[in-house]
């Protein structure tokens, strides 16, 4: 069992930054590829990023390659997500997400295994 724990989130003016923590515990957890999602009111789960075990390989959504960067620290058991240049269409409560395989539908939420609890993030125009 992998429990998975967000913080970070808050209240951000457009064109702002914010950085999200998703600190992972319990068995094997530092063995897990990792995600992060996202859900707005009235929308389904999205893909916003994932990295390898490594951290050497990276995915992004298309609409937040080049403003968010995703990394993680192994020694910390800790994933982060770097966000910036902030729209109100980031607006969503952000989840993080690990899985055994970061495969070829690393961007589909059934393919992870763990999921947190989720943080708000809210960007006012």
């Amino acid at each position: 069992q992998v429990q998975l724990v967000e913080s970070g989130g808050g209240l951000v003016q457009a064109g702002g930054s914010l950085g999200l923590s998703c600190a992972a515990s319990g068995r094997s957890s530092s063995t897990y590829a990792m995600g992060w999602f996202r859900q707005a009111p009235g929308k389904e789960r999205e893909f916003v990023a994932a990295i390898s075990l490594s951290g050497r390989t990276t995915y992004y959504a298309d609409s937040v390659k080049g403003r968010f960067t995703i990394s993680r620290d192994n020694a910390k058991n800790t994933m982060y997500l770097q966000m910036n240049s902030l729209g109100p269409d980031d607006t969503a409560v952000y989840y993080c997400a690990a899985t055994r395989v970061l495969g070829s539908s690393y961007y589909r939420p059934p393919m992870y295994d763990y999921w947190g609890q989720g943080t708000q993030v809210t960007v006012s125009s």
